[in-house]
């Protein structure tokens, strides 16, 4: 009887939590994409300064 409750509430939570994973994992993403360009765009403003 107990197994019966408690498998679906398992499942519901398990849900919940592969949700919150997965706005973490994305959040990375973005967080590495915006060091990227940041990088890049420090590289271009030395060049640049190089130039000059």
């Amino acid at each position: 009887m107990k197994l019966k409750v408690l498998a679906p509430v398992a499942v519901v939570a398990m849900a919940i939590l592969a949700t919150g994973c997965a706005n973490t994992i994305r959040g990375v993403g973005q967080d590495t994409a915006n060091t990227v360009n940041a990088t890049q765009g420090a590289g271009k403003r030395v060049s640049n300064a190089a130039a000059n």
